[in-house]
């Protein structure tokens, strides 16, 4: 009789492990719930920077102040987001999302007051984009650095994929769900971010394992300029993450959903849904492939190819003239996106040493804020000289031009193959 084959102590666990792991699932559902409020806020600050606006200006004046809420949110980030990696480092992870979860639960609150006593205005809505900017900088890179400490090594692979899943859902499922509940009032948005906010915060409460990282040595500064001298050592991990800054930076198309769905498609508020709802579909659609079918090779290609394909989205979203046409492109845009993104974040945990994940994370962040607020405020500045529709067709073509730029200057990212 032929001897059984060994098991193979090198291969990664099913996912249904990760069931087992209590601390880490209160991680997740902080994940979802933390990131999928806050895209509710972006999306229904965005809308209603654009009502108050057309009020009293122009189309392209109204886009251009749709973008300084990007703008305003991303200062702060820029300007913390280093040293909130370096508190990630040093500090109970735990505390530091409590705190931010604190910051955010305040500046909803006070929107959903203002909103529903008649007291939005355009400056109050730039003060609290600053406000949530600032807690966002903390936010990320102490939640993407406390995931691996809930999980055993050999799950780790699993718990990246999972904890991307996560993120990406929320990041566009969350933007859907705004245009729904902005149809209905902008109050009832933020309220029921402030209940999501809530919920997250509890969620990090009832984790029970240790937060805190081991000591570094050395001053917060030598800390930093460590974090900023790994990433720009590890080209793989530079380059995704530059990657998303110069792609997204361009490709923003979706940060004038609000011009496209009032003024240029004429679908009103609920128009405006269905056009967030979009991306949330394709999004969905390529986790769930994902999820069952990850990806064992090729995975540099996968990547390219998906941020490819959302330029190309983003220029058939920026032309059309149907609602249904612009839809369809927009979940193409959200499926392109969560496939690049999940490669690519998955790639820069998998190679990061924990001790460096909170400053490597806040390098990061910083670029993916710079992807979404400063593509929020370029698309802005583009709309407000070429049109709305010029700013897509701009942002996309751009994307695929990128795309093929970075391929050339990052070949050992293009030769990426397992996500292992």
């Amino acid at each position: 009789m032929t001897d059984a084959p060994a098991p193979d102590d090198d291969a990664v666990p099913s996912a249904r492990a990760l069931l087992k792991e209590r601390d880490y699932l209160l991680f997740w559902g902080t994940r979802w719930t933390g990131s999928f409020a806050s895209q509710i806020q972006s999306v229904a600050m965005g809308w209603q920077m654009y009502a108050l606006a057309r009020q009293t200006r122009s189309v392209e004046e109204s886009a251009f102040l749709v973008g300084m809420i990007g703008l305003a949110a991303f200062v702060p980030v820029f300007l913390l987001t280093l040293p909130a990696g370096e508190a990630a480092d040093r500090y109970d992870r735990k505390k530091v999302l409590l705190l931010c979860l604190s910051g955010e639960i305040v500046s909803v609150l006070a929107l959903a007051i203002a909103s529903a006593k008649g007291w939005a205005s355009p400056g109050l809505l730039l003060v609290i984009a600053a406000l949530f900017g600032a807690s966002r900088a903390f936010f990320a890179p102490a939640n993407t650095a406390l995931g691996p400490m809930l999980v055993p090594r050999k799950l780790l692979p699993r718990a990246i994929a999972w904890n991307s899943l996560a993120w990406q859902t929320a990041s566009i499922g969350g933007p859907a769900a705004a245009g729904f509940l902005v149809a209905v009032s902008a109050q009832t948005a933020y309220f029921t971010t402030f209940g999501l906010y809530l919920v997250a915060a509890i969620l990090v409460l009832s984790i029970r394992k240790n937060a805190k990282p081991e000591t570094n040595p050395g001053s917060r500064w030598e800390l930093v300029k460590e974090g900023l001298a790994y990433v720009w050592r590890q080209k793989i991990v530079f380059g995704a993450i530059s990657l998303d800054l110069a792609a997204v930076l361009l490709g923003g198309a979706t940060a004038l959903l609000p011009v496209f769905a009032r003024d240029v498609l004429h679908v009103g508020p609920q128009g405006f849904g269905l056009l967030r709802a979009g991306p949330a579909m394709g999004a969905t659609l390529v986790a769930l492939w994902l999820a069952a079918n990850p990806i064992r090779a090729r995975a540099g290609a996968f990547m390219f190819g998906g941020v490819a394909m959302f330029g190309l989205a983003t220029v058939v979203f920026g032309l059309s003239k149907s609602l249904w046409l612009s839809v369809a492109a927009l979940a193409v845009l959200g499926g392109a996106d969560m496939l690049s993104v999940f490669v690519r974040q998955t790639l820069v945990q998998l190679v990061t040493p924990d001790h460096m994940r909170g400053r490597v994370a806040s390098v990061s962040s910083v670029f993916i804020g710079a992807s979404n607020e400063l593509g929020e405020f370029e698309s802005g500045i583009v709309a407000r000289i070429l049109g709305p529709i010029g700013a897509a067709v701009f942002g996309g073509v751009g994307a695929v031009m990128v795309t093929g730029l970075w391929a050339w200057l990052f070949p050992d990212l293009r030769r990426a193959d397992r996500l292992e």
